[in-house]
């Protein structure tokens, strides 16, 4: 099927148009284009931003991140772990809530690193997936 003027229509597969993400960070891929990611890679880059985005960060969504990294140089203590838990585990929620669903989450810190362990499933994939996020506090 031909799109305006002769185009190309959309790629379809069967279940519908072909979804084209584009990569994080924003990067120029091998074909000198805009690089692009599979919607598992994706799903895990928005978690990656939502993680190491600070509130206030974004102008148009001011709500929008945890903040991890502005707790980086906190006193380490089992209530810090406990908070930082709580606040990943509800931006996660509010935020992708809708396209991952969390198996379980740990979230460690250590001197100026937080490590977030996160095991998850994509829900539009069904795809489960196993990561580890890293943020450094600046030195």
């Amino acid at each position: 099927m031909n799109g305006p003027r002769g185009n190309p229509g959309p790629r379809t597969t069967g279940s519908g148009p072909r979804r084209t993400d584009i990569a994080f960070p924003f990067r120029i891929g091998t074909r000198g284009r805009t690089a692009d990611a599979g919607y598992d890679d994706h799903v895990r880059d928005m978690i990656e931003q939502l993680l190491f985005t600070s509130p206030g960060e974004r102008v148009m969504r001011p709500d929008f991140g945890c903040g991890l990294l502005d707790l980086v140089f906190a006193p380490n203590s089992p209530e810090l772990a406990s908070a930082l838990r709580l606040t990943v585990q509800a931006a996660l929620q509010r935020w992708l809530g809708d396209v991952i669903e969390v198996e379980s989450l740990d979230v460690v810190s250590e001197e100026n690193v937080v490590r977030v362990h996160l095991v998850y499933v994509v829900r539009r994939t069904g795809s489960h997936r196993v990561e580890e996020f890293e943020g450094r506090g600046a030195a």
